[in-house]
Parts: C-alpha cells; sequence; structure tokens
C-alpha cells in the first residue's frame, strides 16, 4: 500500500496533463483530459461502441445516452473526478477512441475507475495505456485504493486488470459481476 502523501506534484485540468502514446501497431494516440468542451466527441464515442461494449461499460444496454450522462462525462472537476480520451485526428477535429475515468469517495481515499476503447483499436495497447495514466495520477494524488465492477464475461477487462496488477474477485451482490481492485 502506498502512503495517502502525493507521490509528485501535479498540475491537474482541463489541459494538463498530456501525453502521446504510441500503440503496437505504431499508431500514435494522444491522450488528454475531458473537458466541457468535448460533449459531442463523447456522444458520439459512446454511439460508436458495439452493442457488447456499451453492455461491458454500462452493466446494460444503452443506446442513446441522455444529456444529463454526457454532462456527467465531461463537465469533470478534476478534485473528485478525472477523465481521459484517446483522441486521434478526424479531418479538422479529434475523435475519441477510448476513455478512462475514475471518480473517488467522500474522503478521496479511493476510487472506481473504468476505461472503455472502440473495437477496432482493442489489442493494441490502448486499453492499459489509458489506465496506466490514470492509476499513475490516482497515486501522484494520494489515492490508496481504485476499483472497478465490471461485468463477469468481460474477458478483455480481465485480461487488463490482471495484466495492471488488480485481484478479481466475485461480487457478492450481483454474482454476474466482478470487482477488479488495486491497492495504490
Amino acid at each position: 500500500m502506498a502512503s495517502n502523501e502525493p507521490v509528485m506534484t501535479l498540475k491537474l485540468g482541463p489541459d494538463h496533463p498530456r501525453w502521446i502514446n504510441v500503440l503496437r501497431d505504431g499508431t500514435k494516440v494522444g491522450i488528454r483530459p475531458v473537458t466541457k468542451l468535448d460533449a459531442a466527441a463523447e456522444r458520439a464515442f459512446i454511439e460508436s461502441l458495439s452493442p457488447e461494449a456499451r453492455r461491458y461499460r454500462f452493466l446494460g444496454q444503452l443506446s442513446h445516452p441522455t444529456s444529463t450522462l454526457i454532462t456527467q462525462f465531461t463537465d469533470i472537476d478534476y478534485n473528485h473526478d478525472v477523465a481521459f480520451a484517446a483522441v486521434i485526428s478526424d479531418g479538422a477535429k479529434e475523435k475519441f477512441i477510448g476513455v478512462s475515468r475514475y471518480s473517488t469517495n467522500a474522503d478521496g481515499s479511493s476510487c472506481e475507475c473504468a476505461v472503455t476503447v472502440l473495437d477496432a483499436w482493442h489489442h493494441k495497447g490502448l486499453g492499459s495505456a489509458l489506465m496506466k495514466h490514470l492509476i499513475e495520477v490516482a497515486r501522484a494524488l494520494g489515492i490508496l485504493y481504485m476499483f472497478s465492477i465490471d461485468a463477469a464475461g468481460n474477458a478483455d477487462m480481465a485480461d487488463l486488470a490482471k495484466y495492471l496488477g488488480f485481484t478479481r474477485r466475485i461480487d457478492h451482490s450481483d454474482t454476474t459481476q466482478v470487482i477488479h481492485s488495486l491497492w495504490l
């Protein structure tokens, strides 16, 4: 377990931090904070997810995200919530191809996280890049424990969680779900 003291000074907000990651296939992808200006990109991203990916991400079916959900996903306070988008150029604008996020509990000691990647970008290292940055930021901010609640049948998430060092257990309140957890 890590101490509750921040490991590094981190400027966190709509403009910082930013990274460029090179994926396994050589594609360069920008990873940056999600902002209020990303509502259209977030909506397009969610609507571009396959039915299976939407089911895994939202633990149920979601065809069209509500305006309230889009606002929740893009109006980030960067004190209790953090969200990063993996982006590529799509003409004159950026296209979301993956998103990672966390939300802390009331005292800031733990956070629930999620990561979602468009199907065409699976198995290229994008999910692990997004999660590594999310974990790095959580550690730097003194968060002690990170967890995600996932569909038990989500093999890609199980593989990613294991690779990143998360432990896995059945969610006793719903056996169709598992909880992946990581002490930071």
